[in-house]
């Protein structure tokens, strides 16, 4: 399908009136040949192949911005996750790989680089565990660099020994950050079903059955969404909001159509995925909360939320699969409280609790994203609530994520300030009867009846 004349006005008027961006363009790119059993051969390896892959990403992107007139918030690159490259070697700590990754990202002046990963959602390999206890060094030593683990599936069931591991290392990463209020943990996150082509850090990873490099975009646009709710009357029906949500997503995922070709055709490496997702930012306007709002929700978080997202979701994800023969990623609403001045609004203001926003994972694209916790938290509650939201993903067969901060120091209704597109952050309480047994059992939740498809 082409693109029109009247499209790109459109466009042009998204941009310049409701804050339209492109969140990211993305690179993946495999590293299936960087294995070594020599820690710094490897390292140079990894280094040589994505500063050589994406040596013109960033001036491409800027160039598309250029032209086009629409915004790239973000230039970033996702590599094959780096347990499956490094189990040839014998070295325990695996944070030189990501070192390189970060001098590599540096080299390229791209925002973020994912794949500090490992897939353990059935069982943990030596390699994963030796990547999974460098996470903590990894990031607290490196500027770009995001981590995350799969530590669940609706075909393996949950990994009860890798969510233990996961909440220890998210409480080890805060503690080793804690001078610039605990980013560490920012840059590290934990799935249900990961995907393989999502644009979105934290958790983006280059997938085993990916092209050798592919681009990923991932569009945002809660701000067009937003106005274009509020020219609804009020007394507008669900019908008619569904159909404005629809069309809306369409015109936003077409843009990222467009720049998605073009950065393919110009780089000269697969054309991947458009990532539909509303993706907030801090600024004002921009904001999933504020859709829920205008949609008819008193304050995020109040009775309706639940609905109200879901109706947002659904309707997102119509009206953009009309757009592109790519839709991919995560695709949907996120709900990252940090990223998102609704949210944090609305968990200052005690109408959004942890609670609340399980409740809206089961309906949305992601999961628990960007949530500061009191820095006395125990492990044993970060790893219920993990294991929580893993269980929606697991019986759901959806993508669900958990992001959390403990915020070593503080307590609640205190802030964390981290700037730039993470915003700032509440500290929201914490239900403390997680136990202390079920975080300590170990072993494996099995997969559920329903992943027996075959």
């Amino acid at each position: 399908m082409d693109i029109t004349p009247q499209e790109v006005a459109e466009t042009l008027s998204m941009v310049s009136e409701q804050n339209l961006d492109l969140r990211t363009i993305t690179m993946g790119i495999s590293l299936a040949g960087c294995a070594d059993e020599d820690m710094g051969r490897m390292c140079q390896k990894v280094y040589d192949k994505i500063t050589h892959t994406a040596e013109n990403l960033v001036k491409t992107a800027d160039d598309l911005q250029s032209e086009y007139g629409i915004p790239i918030a973000n230039k970033r690159v996702s590599v094959t996750p780096v347990a499956q490259i490094a189990a040839g070697c014998p070295d325990q700590d695996l944070s030189p790989i990501a070192h390189a990754m970060d001098r590599a990202a540096q080299t390229l002046g791209i925002d973020f680089m994912g794949g500090f990963s490992a897939l353990v959602q059935k069982g943990i390999g030596a390699t994963d565990r030796k990547l999974i206890d460098s996470v903590p060094e990894a990031l607290a030593t490196t500027e770009r660099v995001c981590s995350s683990l799969n530590i669940a599936s609706t075909r393996a069931g949950i990994n009860m020994d890798a969510v233990l591991l996961s909440a220890q290392t998210i409480q080890e990463c805060a503690r080793r950050t804690v001078d610039i209020d605990c980013y560490g943990a920012a840059k590290f996150v934990v799935f249900a079903n990961m995907v393989e082509d999502s644009p979105f850090m934290a958790g983006a990873v280059h997938g085993s059955g990916e092209a050798d490099a592919v681009i990923n975009v991932g569009v945002s646009g809660p701000g067009v969404m937003a106005a274009a709710l509020s020219e609804l009357p009020q007394d507008a029906s669900l019908m008619d909001v569904a159909e404005k949500i629809k069309q809306t997503a369409f015109k936003i995922t077409r843009a990222g159509e467009l720049m998605s070709r073009e950065a393919s055709r110009r780089l000269g490496v697969e054309k991947g995925i458009v990532d539909l997702s509303l993706a907030p930012t801090p600024a004002a306007g921009d904001s999933v909360a504020k859709i829920l709002e205008i949609i008819g929700v008193g304050e995020c978080g109040g009775p309706g939320t639940t609905a109200a997202l879901a109706l947002l979701n659904d309707c997102v994800k119509k009206g953009g699969v009309m757009a592109s023969s790519s839709v991919g990623g995560l695709s949907g609403a996120f709900i990252p409280v940090s990223e998102d001045a609704g949210m944090i609004r609305a968990a200052v203001d005690g109408a959004l609790s942890i609670e609340k926003l399980e409740a809206m994972t089961c309906v949305c694209s992601v999961g628990l994203d960007m949530i500061a916790i009191p820095g006395d938290t125990s492990v044993e509650a970060i790893a219920g609530i993990i294991a929580d939201e893993m269980a929606i993903g697991v019986i759901n067969t959806k993508t669900t994520a958990v992001r959390l901060i403990p915020a070593i120091g503080k307590s609640e209704g205190d802030m964390l300030e981290f700037g730039g597109l993470f915003g700032s952050a509440p500290v929201m309480p914490v239900n403390r009867f997680a136990g202390t047994v079920l975080a300590h059992r170990g072993g494996r939740f099995p997969a559920p009846l329903n992943s027996l498809k075959n």
